[in-house]
């Protein structure tokens, strides 16, 4: 396993995005997100400090675009011209709407569809953003390196495998970041699983409260390390295994009661593989 002491020198040590006024990000205020306050400075400060323009920046679930805004931002103010691209259903059932439009500012309407809406709200920024709509799992990647890619989508095990093997490989050792959003998120273990089977390819640098861990790629994503990667068709007894050493990894990240929740909640749903099936929350 690699050394991932948080006392290591890195870019990340210090968290600076923690010290950024959260007025910095008045601009993008009215684009609603789920992400919390700490996660959004962090999205900013990646593309407003530490993005070169050395590939793409890729969204993999942005919703009505929260997210893509906050990375959007910091990439107009750092004048990069490199392509954002956003990738996303964009649909928003009715009680989404009332939970989390429309709080945020955003009129009632009628319909599911919300590419209308994403599409406006990013207007100030469209002319480095394309969005692409559909299933995730079901689109391609042939533009090049990524140099950020941001991952809020991989709600089963057999989507996650899927994304993986269609972007990581354009990851470039050295230079990519991976941002796992759901890093921490109680019902979907498997991406922690995942990450330790990919121990030798990442590093951990850094963690936003409440879910978000930022990986540096260090070595290219192959074919092999991608198939050694599989998490959909691993045992429970499996996933448990690597949630373990997951534990270990993290545990003076001051992150072994987060990645304990992982482990007791993959105990308390035995072989579901899908976050809206687990309904027993440790």
């Amino acid at each position: 396993m690699q050394d991932i002491s948080p006392s290591a020198t890195s870019l990340f040590d210090t968290r600076p995005w923690r010290r950024i006024a959260l007025s910095r990000l008045d601009p993008v205020r009215a684009v609603p997100t789920m992400l919390s306050e700490t996660e959004q400075k962090l999205y900013y400060w990646l593309t407003r400090h530490w993005a070169a323009g050395r590939g793409a920046i890729v969204d993999l679930g942005c919703f009505a675009g929260g997210s893509t805004a906050r990375l959007a931002l910091g990439h107009a103010e750092a004048g990069l011209t490199t392509p954002i691209h956003a990738y996303d259903r964009f649909t928003a059932q009715a009680r989404v709407k009332r939970r989390v439009l429309y709080p945020q500012g955003i009129s009632p309407f009628d319909g599911e569809d919300i590419l209308p809406l994403a599409r406006e709200l990013l207007r100030p920024w469209q002319a480095h953003i394309t969005l692409h709509r559909g299933q995730i799992e079901e689109q391609h990647w042939q533009d090049g390196p990524i140099e950020i890619l941001v991952m809020d989508a991989g709600k089963t095990a057999p989507d996650l495998d899927r994304m993986a093997q269609i972007f990581f490989p354009h990851l470039v050792p050295g230079t990519s970041l991976l941002v796992q959003q759901d890093y921490l998120q109680w019902n979907q273990p498997w991406v922690a699983v995942q990450m330790e089977l990919l121990a030798d390819v990442f590093v951990p640098r850094a963690h936003a409260r409440p879910d978000t861990v930022v990986w540096e790629c260090t070595a290219p994503v192959t074919a092999d390390a991608l198939a050694r990667a599989q998490v959909e068709d691993l045992s429970d007894e499996m996933m448990l295994a690597y949630l373990e050493l997951a534990y270990e990894r993290f545990e003076g990240w001051n992150l072994g009661r987060r990645i304990d929740t992982l482990i007791r909640a993959m105990r308390a749903n035995p072989g579901q593989r899908a976050a809206h099936d687990f309904s027993r929350r440790p």
